[in-house]
């Protein structure tokens, strides 16, 4: 069971200097917003086609936009590790 997910730090750096509001993103996607922020925040891998199209609108290369960062939640982390007994 995974804990974390990943994100992408440099979609969302993109986003927002490229100066496009998500739900305009979203619009010239074909997709609704809902699904974009989940992308976006890691809860959904895009497929090749959303990929392709988030690299032309954005002017930037596939690869560079799409690296991985591995996050976790330390509150999920806290929850199941046993406490130490003292």
């Amino acid at each position: 069971m995974s804990l974390g997910r990943e994100i992408y730090p440099n979609l969302k750096l993109r986003i927002y200097t490229s100066g496009i509001r998500q739900n305009r993103l979203a619009k010239m996607l074909g997709i609704d917003e809902a699904h974009l922020s989940r992308i976006i925040n890691g809860f959904r891998q895009p497929s090749g086609g959303i990929r392709e199209q988030l690299a032309a609108i954005l002017q930037s290369d596939p690869e560079w936009l799409f690296y991985r960062m591995q996050i976790s939640d330390p509150t999920l982390v806290h929850e199941i590790q046993p406490q130490a007994k003292v």
